[in-house]
């Protein structure tokens, strides 16, 4: 199948996804969009929401729609590494009667994982994530062990409990594509989800898109071409959040003790390619940069002192440093 054919399939199976998933999940449709984005640029997302916003239910449904392998992992403060990504343990031959080690995977292997209220577990078991996110394998025993592909951690995080959860290592955040914040849902929303939770309706999702057909759009999106001058915003844009940059506007170096690295602009460019042939368009344009800047950025950036006492969060910071990097 040619760019072009794969460009049409792939802009209908988008609608496709959210038609189905419309059966069990109302609303959050940008929630939806930017885990098709990160899906599709190879990245993980970090979903923050408050309890009983259906953050698990719609990692679920995504997992049904989309053939893949599914495994939830439940962070909890007794979880160690091995939990997670498997164990070398004694077995014997039954012919032979000969013992030997061997390695029995863990929930980590798997398409789609869920990484359910990942700020739960210490930092030594959140760790055991890192080479997983990022080199797509496992190290047990001295030996390395690949993942499937294509693969996909999903990570939920409760906002407003502290007791008995564990701030997220900057290493660990920066293997996050996106930092997507779920909000509550509108009147209307929450009345339909209402009326469907509470009846006896129970829906059976349908699989729409095959583990091989988002190979072949992950590699699309690899394909496309993209501007220089986009490349140079997305760039721009991500130096322009580190205080010692010469290209910082002073409100960063006042209120920013820390900014993104250069992985945030990577993920800048892919996400907008993403973005534009989700939409059915050849190349990204600046506006599909700015579009994704807050999730990806939200999280690469360390706000100081200065900021707090100013009543300044984050999102404002990078919403008022859009308005300031021009095109």
């Amino acid at each position: 199948m040619n760019d072009t054919k794969l460009l049409e399939a792939l802009s209908q199976s988008r609608e496709k996804f959210l038609s189905e998933i419309g059966k069990k999940i109302i609303g959050q449709t940008q929630t939806l969009d930017h885990m098709l984005i990160a899906l599709l640029s190879r990245g993980h997302s970090l979903i923050v929401g408050v309890p009983g916003l259906a953050k698990t239910l719609l990692i679920q449904s995504m997992a049904e729609i989309l053939d893949l392998s599914f495994k939830r992992i439940q962070f909890t403060p007794d979880l160690m590494p091995s939990d997670i990504t498997g164990t070398e343990l004694i077995d014997e031959d039954p012919s032979t009667g000969k013992r030997a080690f061997r390695f029995y995977k863990g929930p980590i292997f798997g398409n789609i994982i869920l990484a359910d209220e990942i700020n739960r577990t210490p930092p030594k078991t959140q760790a055991a994530l890192l080479e997983a996110m990022q080199e797509h394998k496992v190290t047990a025993g001295g030996k390395s062990y690949a993942l499937k592909e294509p693969f996909f951690v999903l990570a939920t995080q409760n906002p407003i409990e502290q007791e008995g959860t564990y701030p997220l290592p900057e290493a660990q955040l920066d293997r996050f594509m996106f930092n997507l914040k779920m909000d509550y849902p509108t009147l209307d929303e929450e009345m339909k989800i209402v009326q469907k939770t509470t009846g006896d309706e129970n829906v059976q999702l349908n699989k729409v898109i095959s583990g091989q057909e988002i190979q072949d759009y992950q590699a699309l999106v690899h394909r496309v071409p993209v501007a220089k001058n986009v490349v140079s915003y997305a760039v721009r844009l991500t130096t322009a959040t580190r205080p010692n940059s010469e290209n910082a506007p002073d409100f960063i170096k006042n209120w920013i003790d820390w900014g993104a690295g250069p992985r945030a602009s990577q993920y800048l460019v892919l996400g907008a390619k993403a973005k534009a042939v989700l939409e059915g368009r050849p190349s990204p344009d600046i506006q599909d940069v700015q579009s994704l800047a807050l999730p990806i950025l939200r999280h690469r950036v360390l706000p100081n002192f200065n900021a707090e006492a100013e009543g300044m969060d984050v999102d404002d910071i990078l919403n008022q440093l859009l308005e300031s990097v021009t095109k």
